[in-house]
């Protein structure tokens, strides 16, 4: 190791910065995002130095940075000149700021571009409010030392607070969820009691695991157990951590036919409760979005209500997704100025007023779980005035590497669908618009058209 990795308190401390150019300017504003009082100069005097703690030489012409270089060491001040590894005494690594937590990378200047490359991939992964839990944790610290004596309990305390429920509570942004949770696992701590573990609600987007956000790929390394849907692909679950317990809670009478038991929502509400109270880390792991179509609403109130710490992940939805993979833009400038997501399920019971609304020009219906009420569908829609060449796309396993899509017209709509209703058959979605007609047009390599 060449260089030893230090932080340095700059605080309220004199900074000397020789140089004019984005290259002096950013060391300036680097020094003051840590507190220094920094001067700026085009030269450099040795009465400039007195009570320096760090000089930063960016001239950009070698003969004024060596003479900026000796008289900062003349004085004993250390000094880094940019570009010039060979005269600095430090150098400036590639840093992440994370509102206080501070990664800092350095290859010894041999390859910055390499250093700020590690520094995207970190900053890829590492939570956004990261800052956030360092600032509950030292809200805890003077509690935590006077209340744990005992230093392998008070090491187990806190490694729970960087990894439990009080943590992603904190990363959600949920500050007051945070510290009601860490002070009742330091109470639990004191007392030597078990711990409540926390549920999250995750969206697992709709099918391709690359569509994953990033918390919701961290989660899945991360819970002791994952409770997922039936539409939830394997290549997904192949994310999660590998010890991990899969539990299948399908609703859908798929669930029958491949032998699982079939869960209600209640005995899924239950079992969350259940888990979280036993101390685990569950992800509740749903297609899509939790929030659309997903009942995840309900989950969330039940977990609420028994008064257990809860997040949620959102997904990319499946008419999102689905239609983006085929090709079909939602909303158009010349085509769609609105959008509606409506549930295939829920037609029969849906308001005869609303079908007008649905069925207009300019209008994208994106219908969820619609395939087996493709004739319902389109009665209500041709009924409330829909025209009959209204075109329609209907997106089976959309963003897998089986994506099937067939694409016609509202009036064929039921016999489109009797493809997509077969017995091995995966999640459809139907939409219908305008905008439908895009697909075959623009993208016919990226799926099966029929």
């Amino acid at each position: 190791m060449k260089h030893l990795p230090l932080f340095f308190d700059l605080s309220g401390r004199k900074v000397i910065v020789v140089g004019e150019g984005p290259a002096a300017d950013r060391r300036a504003a680097l020094a003051r995002s840590a507190g220094a009082v920094v001067h700026q100069l085009a030269d450099i005097r040795i009465d400039d130095l007195l009570g320096a703690a760090a000089v930063f030489v960016a001239t950009g012409d070698l003969e004024h940075d060596t003479v900026a270089q000796r008289v900062a060491k003349s004085l004993g001040v250390p000094v880094n000149v940019a570009d010039r590894p060979a005269l600095c005494d430090f150098i400036l690594p590639a840093i992440v700021d994370r509102d206080g937590v501070v990664v800092a990378i350095s290859t010894g200047g041999a390859s910055p571009t390499l250093a700020a490359t590690l520094r995207g991939r970190i900053e890829a992964v590492l939570p956004e409010r990261i800052g956030s839990l360092a600032k509950l944790a030292a809200t805890f610290r003077a509690q935590v030392n006077a209340l744990i004596v005992d230093p392998a309990r008070r090491r187990t305390f806190w490694r729970r607070l960087a990894e439990g429920p009080a943590a992603r509570l904190a990363l959600a942004g949920d500050d007051a969820g945070a510290r009601r949770a860490a002070l009742g696992e330091l109470d639990d701590a004191r007392r030597r009691l078990a711990p409540v573990g926390i549920a999250h609600i995750v969206g697992a987007g709709p099918g391709d695991p690359d569509l994953l956000t990033l918390k919701a790929a961290q989660l899945l390394r991360e819970a002791d157990a994952i409770l997922h849907d039936d539409l939830v692909p394997p290549a997904v679950l192949a994310r999660a951590r590998r010890d991990a317990e899969l539990l299948a809670v399908g609703k859908r009478a798929l669930t029958r036919k491949r032998g699982f038991a079939r869960w209600t929502q209640d005995e899924i509400n239950t079992e969350l409760v259940r888990r979280v109270r036993a101390g685990q880390t569950v992800v509740r792991l749903k297609a899509g979005d939790p929030f659309i179509f997903g009942r995840g609403g309900e989950e969330l109130q039940a977990l609420r209500e028994a008064g257990l710490p809860v997040a949620i992940v959102p997904g990319v939805t499946a008419a999102l997704g689905c239609a983006a993979s085929v090709g079909i833009p939602l909303t158009h400038r010349k085509l769609a100025s609105a959008v509606t997501f409506v549930s295939g399920h829920s037609a029969e019971g849906s308001r005869e007023a609303t079908w007008p609304a649905l069925a207009a020009q300019g209008h994208t219906l994106a219908i969820y779980m619609g395939a087996s009420e493709a004739a319902s569908v389109r009665d209500r829609l041709l009924n409330a005035g829909a025209d009959p060449a209204t075109a329609v796309a209907i997106v089976e396993n959309g963003t897998r590497p089986d994506e099937h899509l067939s694409t016609g017209r509202l009036s064929d709509l039921t016999r489109l669908a009797a493809s997509h209703i077969r017995g091995d058959a995966g999640p459809s979605l139907i939409i219908v618009g305008e905008v439908a007609a895009l697909a075959a047009a623009e993208q016919p390599s990226l799926a099966k058209v029929s």
